[in-house]
């Protein structure tokens, strides 16, 4: 039979023909057909997956960085220093200055935070195109935003250190007390680290504590609008204040004699006017007897060791701290390296007409405010372990005008937008 190239064309187109009209040829033509078309959607597909990531990535890089600058703000730092500090930690979060732009702004430039206290960052970056560069050849530019903002709420004038007492600030009895300008705050973690109980009255700008507050009296915040709880704890503000020297005795009698130490205590009994100067006292107790009358101006009274501060309810008590050098505004100073003092109580009592300007630092004891004794129209900032007021206490404190050192009682960086 002779080779026909016709027939044989014929053939393979009759066969053809065969095969395409047969289920096994119609799906093998589809998958052919949409195969090129399924890699590419998936290509794509991966592609955005992998812009989305980067975009998260991004996202956390500029949170971090927001972040970080408020915090460098808060501190004091000036533009130059939260700008870098807002790059180290974009960069710290996988942000490539390379590939990208970061802008700092404060205040922000844009959105509804626009105050000093905010930080806006904004960060772009050029992603790489991969399969949709065969369709698109401009890049694809990530743009994120994170504004940050610390907030302070008024300056503090009472603060309890202890990190885990119960009642740690407590307002009871028929204590009536009032903080103007200032706020009461506590670093306690307890559920009740602020206790205001029975038939006392508190009024104060802010009530804020780390832990939570048990109110059953009547407490007015003339500047918040309810408790601030959960906080973040405050730095002691006088931790960076030096302990007093011990010099030689000055005498061991407990008689007053002018500022140096006093090896015996000290005992004040009738009318005394101290001068001004430091006054350290160990080996006893600091006691203020009934019926006294206490003057001095420019003084600090160091309490060394475990001794303590006791103060009779008919003294009449008007003392106020240095204004200028090294004790600038301590009035009194506990022991910092005391151990186990906790337990130690700082008991301050007088007439109606006492007055005590300047800060009462005990930062591992306890103060007591008992009786009738009364800061009036003077800044008494009280930073203790624990801080209880009870009986008959009317205590008014006016920070309105500045006290001896302004510190914030509530500093927290949050996002904001």
């Amino acid at each position: 039979m002779a080779y026909s190239p016709l027939s044989t064309i014929r053939r393979a187109a009759s066969l053809a023909a065969g095969w395409l009209r047969s289920p096994k040829g119609n799906v093998a033509l589809m998958f052919a057909l949409l195969t090129p078309m399924a890699v590419g959607g998936a290509g794509l597909a991966t592609e955005v997956g992998v812009w989305y990531h980067r975009r998260l990535e991004l996202q956390s890089a500029a949170d971090s960085a927001a972040y970080a600058a408020a915090v460098a703000l808060r501190a004091g730092s000036d533009q130059a220093d939260f700008t870098q500090e807002a790059l180290s930690a974009a960069q710290a979060s996988g942000f490539d200055p390379s590939l990208g732009t970061i802008t700092v702004n404060n205040p922000p430039q844009s959105g509804s935070h626009q105050t000093n206290q905010a930080i806006e960052v904004l960060i772009s970056e050029n992603v790489p195109r991969f399969f949709s560069s065969i369709f698109i050849n401009t890049p694809l530019v990530e743009h994120t935003r994170s504004v940050t903002q610390f907030q302070t709420a008024a300056y503090g004038c009472i603060t309890a250190l202890d990190p885990k007492a119960a009642s740690s600030v407590l307002v009871s009895g028929a204590a009536q007390v009032t903080t103007t300008g200032c706020s009461i705050m506590t670093n306690s973690l307890a559920s009740n680290a602020v206790t205001v109980q029975g038939s006392a009255t508190l009024s104060t700008d802010c009530l804020i504590a780390v832990g939570g507050v048990s109110l059953t009296a009547n407490v007015t915040e003339t500047v918040c609008k309810a408790p601030i709880t959960q906080a973040p704890p405050v730095a002691d503000p006088f931790a960076s204040v030096p302990a007093p020297p011990i010099g030689p005795c000055l005498n061991s009698t407990g008689v007053p004699a002018g500022p140096g130490t006093y090896c015996g205590g000290m005992t004040i009994q009738g009318a005394q006017n101290l001068p001004p100067g430091v006054y350290v006292i160990q080996g006893g107790d600091l006691k203020v007897t009934a019926n006294a009358n206490v003057i001095g101006n420019g003084v600090t009274i160091y309490m060394v060791g475990n001794n303590s501060v006791q103060m009779n309810g008919s003294a009449t008590v008007n003392i106020s701290a240095p204004t200028s050098g090294t004790y600038q505004g301590m009035l009194m100073m506990g022991d910092r390296t005391c151990t186990n003092c906790s337990s130690i109580t700082e008991t301050l009592n007088g007439t109606a007409s006492s007055l005590m300007t300047g800060a009462v630092y005990f930062p591992k004891q306890s103060v007591n405010y008992l009786g009738n004794f009364a800061g009036v129209n003077g800044c008494t900032q009280v930073v203790a372990d624990t801080i209880v007021w009870n009986g008959h206490t009317h205590l008014s404190i006016n920070c309105s005008s500045g006290g001896p050192k302004n510190y914030a009682s509530y500093e927290a960086v949050r996002f904001v937008e």
